[in-house]
């Protein structure tokens, strides 16, 4: 029997609605996705926001006179919640490379960045897959890891939502706490070359060659359950030794149809995706490239 394949809308439905964003979540969920992917950044007064990027980026930022941002704004971290919510991100700015890469995303003006109380409040009934956004690489450009993730865990706590949420990052450093204090709460541990090239960095301890090279049996070490690869690193070889390990494997960003396929037919356990209407296509064999 083929393994179920979970269609995870990233950052609600980034292809068609604008990104992490109220609209963006409940027009994917609207498509009928399984589960919602979103990023979280810290503010300066400790609220929990759903942001990707660690400052305001300017292909998708207007200011309270409607003006697009023409450099990336402040830093999230630096920021209290009320001087966020006085920015738009409802739209792509017309005429970057941002906006080109997404055509069929439609705008809803007026949109802010949400708390995750907000969106855990309004989407009592859905899943989420929470990514922690901090930067080992970048140090001083978000909140510490570890703070971070326990401000996250605070806010589900609240909702009683630690059964519909995975936690997960590249930064492993905030899994690592959360797995040493709250072993209740599912774990995702993301990877892509990046990130495994520079494991000393990323990985808060384990490297590859402490598994002979193998990132799934890394992440097997970690107590998985989720592994969360780039999905232009993995081959069925891979997928399979993932599950030997007793791992799921979702992999991101994944948009084209072909691809789409091809995991699907490799057994992954998932796909984080801009585009769950294509995908759903594929699932009923209803959809070409």
């Amino acid at each position: 029997m083929a393994r179920p394949c979970l269609i995870i809308g990233h950052r609600g439905a980034r292809g068609l609605f604008p990104e992490n964003t109220m609209a963006g979540f409940a027009g994917a969920l609207a498509l009928g996705v399984d589960a919602l992917e979103l990023d979280v950044a810290l503010t300066l007064d400790g609220i929990v926001v759903v942001s990707h990027d660690p400052a305001l980026n300017p292909c998708i930022t207007r200011d309270a006179t409607g003006q697009w941002l023409d450099r990336p704004g402040p830093l999230i971290h630096t920021v209290r919640a009320d001087q966020l919510a006085t920015f738009d991100v409802g739209r792509l700015h017309p005429g970057t490379d941002y906006a080109a890469r997404f055509p069929d995303q439609s705008p809803a003006d007026g949109e802010r960045i949400p708390a995750l109380e907000h969106v855990l409040r309004f989407h009592d009934d859905a899943d989420f897959v929470i990514e922690l956004k901090t930067f080992p690489n970048r140090l001083g450009v978000s909140a510490d890891a570890i703070e971070l993730a326990e401000a996250v865990v605070v806010v589900v706590d609240t909702f009683s939502a630690i059964s519909h949420v995975t936690v997960e990052s590249f930064d492993w450093r905030g899994p690592h706490h959360l797995h040493r204090i709250r072993p209740d709460v599912r774990l995702g541990w993301l990877t892509c070359a990046e990130t495994v090239r520079d494991a000393a960095i990323w990985w808060d301890g384990p490297h590859p060659s402490d598994f002979g090279g193998s990132v799934p049996r890394a992440v097997a070490a970690e107590g998985g359950p989720v592994w969360g690869p780039d999905y232009a690193d993995l081959t069925l070889d891979l997928v399979s030794e993932a599950h030997e390990l007793g791992l799921s494997v979702i992999p991101w960003t994944v948009n084209a149809v072909g691809d789409m396929a091809r995991l699907i037919e490799w057994g992954v356990d998932g796909i984080v995706t801009d585009r769950p209407e294509r995908m759903r296509c594929v699932l009923t064999g209803r959809c070409s490239d």
